[in-house]
């Protein structure tokens, strides 16, 4: 009986001593998660400067409407101006968040996405990825003008056509730190985070 007793404190005490690693661990993650800044969308080091007025540029998209990228919108919002391809799987991967970010952010953002190539291949790629109702422009001239090297590359224009935000874009949190570089003033979370704003 006396050797169950003891075992059977052994066992308490031993739980108790995990119960509180376990406590001094979650303590560590909640402070390295405190730490460890979002990352951004990544700036590349050529191409334009955010603040400077976006090239202007008129484009039709698939159904030939025409858009005029750059220019000043007469109903006040901004352009997120999405470069992708059909044969980027990075690209369809981010599909969804742009989807989602189109319907949450309606109120200030239009977006248009944007390629280059054949145009029955981004026709097939339109459909089967359920872009039908967001303007798809197919211009190598636009993507020139962007100085577009690496997909998915996204350019956030305010309501003038002054671009505000730019960069790769591999996920949802890289396309959302375009929006809060955009409501924080500053080219980047990176330039916001180091200070240098």
């Amino acid at each position: 009986m006396t050797a169950l007793a003891i075992s059977n404190a052994v066992l308490w005490l031993l739980l108790l001593l995990l119960a509180a690693a376990v406590l001094a661990l979650a303590r560590q993650v909640g402070v390295l998660h405190e730490r460890i800044a979002p990352a951004g969308a990544l700036m590349l080091r050529r191409g334009l400067t955010v603040g400077e007025p976006a090239p202007l540029l008129e484009v039709a998209d698939l159904e030939g409407r025409a858009h005029q990228v750059g220019s000043a919108r007469a109903d006040g919002r901004s352009t997120l101006l999405l470069f992708v391809s059909p044969s980027c799987p990075v690209c369809k991967s981010l599909l969804p968040a742009v989807k989602s970010s189109r319907k949450d952010e309606r109120g200030w953002v239009h977006v248009i996405l944007a390629s280059d190539g054949d145009s029955a291949e981004q026709r097939a790629f339109v459909a089967a990825q359920g872009l039908a109702d967001i303007p798809y422009v197919v211009s190598a001239a636009l993507g020139l003008a962007y100085q577009v090297s690496r997909l998915p590359f996204a350019a956030l224009l305010d309501e003038r056509g002054i671009l505000r935000a730019h960069g790769l874009v591999n996920s949802r949190e890289h396309l959302e730190s375009l929006f809060e570089a955009k409501r924080l003033g500053v080219a980047s979370l990176q330039e916001y985070f180091s200070g240098t704003a």
